[in-house]
């Protein structure tokens, strides 16, 4: 960013996630040889694009359905669980039932969103044993939004537990929405897996009633503290993994052999922010080589992305590639309204 310049880091991690996520989207499901076969060296890969159009998958989708319900409650008055739960609720049903619903989405989201499609309780929806990356790759907007800590935590959590209820994906989205927030506000990437650690470690024996109500009973753990520490711990674990490698790690490895694969919460952000503190000032860099992984290409450089447009802001993006994205026009609007704030 240059002097003078407004950063945008709402627009920033709008467009990054999407064009992250897009450029993923070609290379999950294969290994890093396979990839290479297709695109060539990972550090020129081209952005895909068909018929004039960069198509993104179901975690651009979820997060732009995220962003409507966030939308929606901050219309009706301050972010508190139920005004928070329902038109987030009601975005991702109606996300489920779209025809567009057709990017390989996730097992746990679907199943999720069809139990949430009826008057139980949301707890009652909850994939209560999944941790996989469907709830944390789609939490950004939190972490872009003017909140407490205490809502912030609380609202990142609650979006995750409607779909994803095991400890560890409440947890991962957190810690992801505190890394967007970190970033969008300045903080030094070279400190930041500091940061989350010492986060992770001061939250780790807190149940928020008040945003996840009982949720923890639908699980075998003895309390609610057992519960939702058998969460941080997990995402610690992988975040001390990462503090170790940072570093050093070599940029030309796949990155899923430092810090996992990224199928699973806790491991979608470590890897994802792995690729960013490699290039944290090169944010293409960093999504090609988010993309070319043998892992969740696609949700890995969508959180690469978010993380990467938090940090340098809306012009870390080429217009060429901002033109072309899936969604730009509603992308925009909603960095554009955070920007404001």
């Amino acid at each position: 960013m240059t002097r003078g310049t407004v950063k945008r880091p709402a627009t920033g991690t709008m467009l990054g996630l999407a064009l992250g996520d897009a450029l993923g989207f070609p290379t999950e499901f294969n290994d890093v040889p396979a990839i290479l076969a297709k695109t060539g060296p990972w550090r020129t890969m081209a952005q895909p694009v068909r018929g004039g159009k960069s198509y993104i998958t179901d975690d651009t989708q979820m997060t732009l359905a995220l962003a409507r319900g966030l939308r929606t409650a901050l219309d009706r008055g301050p972010l508190a669980p139920l005004r928070l739960a329902r038109p987030v609720r009601d975005e991702f049903v109606d996300w489920y039932h779209s025809p567009e619903n057709n990017r390989a989405p996730g097992n746990t989201c679907m199943k999720a969103c069809m139990l949430l499609d009826s008057d139980r309780l949301w707890q009652d929806a909850s994939q209560i044993h999944s941790k996989g990356c469907g709830a944390n790759m789609r939490v950004a907007p939190i972490g872009l939004l003017a909140l407490s800590d205490e809502v912030r935590a609380g609202a990142a959590q609650l979006q995750s537990a409607l779909t994803h209820g095991h400890p560890t994906a409440l947890a991962a989205s957190d810690l992801t929405a505190r890394a967007v927030h970190l970033l969008a506000q300045g903080v030094d990437p070279a400190g930041l897996v500091g940061r989350l650690r010492s986060y992770a470690y001061e939250n780790r024996s807190r149940y928020d009633e008040r945003w996840l109500g009982d949720l923890w009973t639908r699980s075998q753990d003895p309390s609610a503290r057992h519960f939702i520490e058998r969460g941080w711990d997990e995402c610690l674990a992988v975040l001390e993994r990462l503090d170790a490698v940072q570093r050093t790690a070599d940029p030309e490895l796949d990155p899923c052999t430092y810090t996992g694969d990224g199928w699973v919460a806790e491991e979608a952000l470590a890897t994802g922010l792995l690729c960013f503190l490699l290039f944290p000032e090169e944010p293409l860099t960093a999504l090609r080589r988010a993309a070319c992984t043998r892992g969740d290409s696609d949700s890995i450089a969508c959180l690469t992305g978010a993380f990467a447009g938090a940090h340098l802001g809306a012009d870390a993006w080429p217009r060429e590639w901002v033109e072309r994205i899936e969604h730009r026009d509603e992308l925009l609007a909603f960095g554009a309204l955070w920007d404001a704030v």
